[in-house]
């Protein structure tokens, strides 16, 4: 707003907003690392004498610092809403796993299917993944949340065979060092000021090295001290993909700030990503420390 004169009866102290537009980012597979818009305030002050009342306005090196203000509020909402999604997923993949062994369910499946079955099983868990990661942001977060529940259902079927490997009481205690130990590398990762952004590819390769090894010493030498060795390292990568996937999360809700529908939908591939971090965890601690029955 420009005043070519000054008015005859000058007002009080004139602010003038100016935002700056924000591109909509498209949906798809969400890209971080992306500057976000912010708002920039400009600040106008009539001239000595003009008769503003003091203290009508706030100076305007505090307007920057109040959208900031409300910036980290919703960035902290938005962790809080995916963490609370992959909490559920966890609840339900409990109860299915429970139920599932209580009615002896996973037995009739695999006696009528066999080793067909558990594999189908499998590759259905792992096209799901695929679909909800990928998919996701162009559902609806109603759709979206849906896909991740049945998806957590599914895994609870299949995870219902640890009741039949170990002690029920081991399963507890690996259940609650797991669940702290996630505890502790999320704060640490949120909390820290290095970013782990650029160590993505690195454990993506080295969790793809896992999994071969991981099968070539199942073939070649099937012994408990190979697989504790193999868990052992489990543990590592999933706690180092624990704290990059939490830095994140926060990284890709700054950058969908201000779009509450993307976020709804963001948060569930977010927790999808954390959920699959505590799953993996919690069975290589189990082959760690868990007590065969």
């Amino acid at each position: 707003m420009t005043y070519d004169q000054q008015p005859q009866n000058p007002s009080p102290q004139h602010i003038q907003y100016q935002a700056d537009g924000q591109g909509q980012p498209q949906y798809g597979q969400p890209q971080y690392g992306q500057p976000t818009a912010q708002p920039q305030a400009v600040y106008y002050q009539s001239p000595a004498g003009a008769g503003a009342s003091a203290g009508y306005a706030a100076p305007a090196s505090a307007i920057p610092a109040q959208v900031a203000s409300v910036t980290e509020h919703a960035e902290r909402t938005s962790m809080i809403r995916a963490y609370a999604e992959m909490t559920a997923g966890l609840a339900v993949t409990a109860v299915v796993a429970v139920l599932t062994q209580t009615f002896g369910l996973l037995n009739s499946f695999l006696a009528a299917t066999g080793s067909l079955g558990w594999i189908g099983l499998m590759l259905v868990q792992i096209v799901m993944a695929i679909a909800i990661g990928n998919r996701a942001m162009n559902l609806k977060a109603g759709a979206a949340r849906v896909l991740f529940y049945l998806y957590a259902a599914l895994m609870g079927f299949t995870l219902s065979s640890i009741f039949m490997i170990y002690d029920l009481g081991s399963i507890g205690t690996v259940l609650a060092l797991c669940t702290g130990f996630f505890f502790v590398l999320t704060m640490l990762s949120l909390t820290m000021r290095s970013s782990l952004l650029k160590a993505g590819p690195i454990l993506l390769a080295a969790l793809i090295t896992l999994i071969v090894g991981e099968f070539f010493i199942m073939l070649v030498a099937p012994g408990s001290t190979g697989i504790m060795v193999i868990s052992a390292i489990g543990v590592l990568i999933f706690a180092g993909l624990t704290m990059y996937d939490a830095q994140k999360t926060r990284v890709l809700f700054a950058q969908y700030a201000g779009q509450p529908e993307a976020i709804k939908s963001l948060s569930i591939v977010c927790a999808l990503n954390l959920y699959l971090d505590f799953v993996n965890m919690f069975l290589y601690l189990l082959r760690l420390f868990g007590s065969r029955d």
